[in-house]
């Protein structure tokens, strides 16, 4: 052991020394690795090495700027799942209601469905192991679940009216992700599509549901990119190239060690000359910024909502050996007139605490609180259109939020899962009944009702979850409770485009869109 130490010691000495003449050596990158290679072999105490690793990785990222991170090799499967568009799994839709498993719908096609999972069933074991009353984890019940493509589980369902527990073996499957939340015609002439994130699937998803809406008569279109976070670049560049004409730059993207790169539309997009409007809010960033910040710059259409994020960094993914992963800014994203999307970041705390210093400033309720100065205006590139750089896209039509209905009773219900626990019990109860009283969704959003009696239950299981009841504040929401139960319900018993087809009735932001488009003197830029 004496002589490992001395050898040790001697090894570090004979660098060091060295080192005055070899740049290679004398590098900062030498100097951590030798620091290293003196902690583990020299320290009094054992250490964990791999941990003292991550640790200085992810300290060297903190001194950089807000997005570039280091993420260990579970937490890149997590990242990347979404946006492949696909995961190994077992194909259901389920909510954990009083820690049971309940099935909303099992995947069209997939492989719970084709075992015969019905909506409404109830997972109460997974391989011997009951999962049901336990307080297990939702991640716990998702690994249990998940597994590789071709290999079985066995599962034991309660089904409704039907006695004992029903056996299932399942062949685990590759499980469609979906990037668009909904697509459906608001209108004769106005189609509205949600893109939820930009993923490997979004432009295949995208043209497929332009082509559907297209064909039932859509003239006009929706986009909503509210609270669309970003993903890939590409993906965003293939969603604006269906809007834009041939050789007209989407973005550019420029770095210390990267210069500058364009992208430029193809011209062949599928919805060229229709009248275009785009959804943001607070919580639209990186790749929707993108879209939204190339159709504003070209006049191509309107922007409505509220000021978008603000993140115009470009991360390049660097793969690490052990399956780890640094995403480390390497660019800035830039608008086809030159605005640079990202908002500043020299104050890391200031810029986490971003959007809360925009809602006390009074931002999320009046555009008249938001002030750019004279050297962040820039010009659309076809009707010369002032608008502004800084961080975010600033909406044409600004709309504030409106948090009226969300008093601290409604906040209790949803938050405390009574909103979600009652529409699992009247599915469950009444599904079948519904499902033949209403032939198809445009029978239920037209007749059905949620009846006082639903609300009592409502309010009762509310109580029983420690939501303290309040009259004044309950007639307040009331409408909003209502619309999210029967949105819930038609969700549950169709799928999520008749859900938001309800819930958007309660959007402020789809509402002033669809004014613009039936307004009849609004200008829309004319393409060639």
């Amino acid at each position: 052991m004496k002589y490992f130490l001395m050898t040790c010691c001697c090894v570090l000495f004979t660098l060091s020394s060295g080192a005055q003449n070899n740049k290679l050596l004398n590098s900062p990158s030498r100097k951590l690795q030798l620091a290293e290679f003196a902690i583990a072999n020299l320290y009094v105490d054992e250490v964990n090495e791999d941990k003292l690793v991550e640790d200085a990785i992810v300290s060297m990222l903190k001194e950089l700027d807000p997005h570039s991170l280091y993420s260990n090799p579970e937490e890149v499967k997590a990242l990347n799942e979404p946006l492949q568009g696909n995961f190994d799994g077992i194909g259901i839709q389920f909510n954990m209601a009083t820690d049971t498993l309940f099935v909303i719908q099992p995947v069209s096609g997939g492989p719970s469905e084709k075992v015969g999972i019905l909506a409404g069933d109830r997972i109460i074991e997974v391989n011997d192991t009951v999962i049901a009353g336990v307080k297990m984890s939702t991640e716990n019940i998702m690994r249990r679940l998940r597994g590789k493509r071709g290999t079985k589980v066995n599962v034991k369902v309660q089904r409704r009216g039907v006695s004992g527990l029903l056996p299932f073996t399942i062949t685990r499957d590759k499980i469609p992700v979906y990037s668009l939340d909904a697509s459906y015609m608001v209108n004769k002439h106005i189609g509205y599509i949600r893109v939820n994130r930009f993923a490997a699937t979004t432009g295949k998803e995208f043209e497929e549901a332009l082509h559907r809406l297209q064909k039932a008569g859509m003239k006009d279109l929706i986009l909503d990119l509210q609270g669309n976070g970003g993903g890939y670049l590409n993906a965003a560049i293939e969603l604006a190239n269906q809007f834009l004409g041939k050789n007209e730059l989407i973005v550019y993207t420029e770095g210390r060690r990267n210069p500058r790169a364009e992208f430029e539309a193809e011209g062949s997009g599928d919805f060229l000359k229709g009248r275009l409007i785009v959804l943001v809010d607070e919580y639209s960033a990186s790749a929707s910024e993108i879209v939204t910040g190339a159709i504003q710059d070209w006049d191509r259409g309107l922007v409505v909502g509220r000021r978008s994020f603000g993140k115009g960094l470009v991360q390049r993914p660097v793969d690490l050996p052990d399956g780890s992963m640094i995403r480390l800014t390497v660019a800035r994203y830039y608008t086809p007139s030159g605005r640079c999307i990202q908002k500043p970041y020299e104050n890391i705390e200031e810029y986490n605490r971003d959007l809360i210093d925009r809602y006390n400033r009074g931002e999320m309720l009046s555009a008249d609180s938001i002030h750019f100065p004279d050297s962040l205006k820039y010009k659309t590139l076809r009707l010369g259109r002032t608008i502004y750089g800084g961080g975010g896209i600033m909406p044409d039509y600004f709309v504030p939020v409106d948090t009226t209905m969300y008093t601290d009773y409604y906040l209790a219900l949803r938050d405390k899962g009574a909103i979600v626990q009652q529409n699992l019990k009247l599915v469950d109860a009444h599904r079948t009944e519904w499902l033949k009283q209403y032939k198809d969704f445009r029978h239920f959003e037209k007749e059905f009702e949620i009846t006082p009696a639903m609300l009592d239950d409502l309010k009762a299981l509310g109580k029983s979850l420690g939501a303290v009841y309040k009259e004044d504040e309950y007639q307040l929401a009331l409408p909003l409770i209502k619309a999210q139960l029967k949105a819930l319900i038609a969700r549950d018993l169709w799928d999520m485009d008749e859900y938001f087809q309800i819930i958007n009735r309660m959007s402020d932001t789809v509402n002033k869109a669809v004014e613009l488009l039936e307004q009849p003197g609004l200008n829309f830029p004319e393409r060639d």
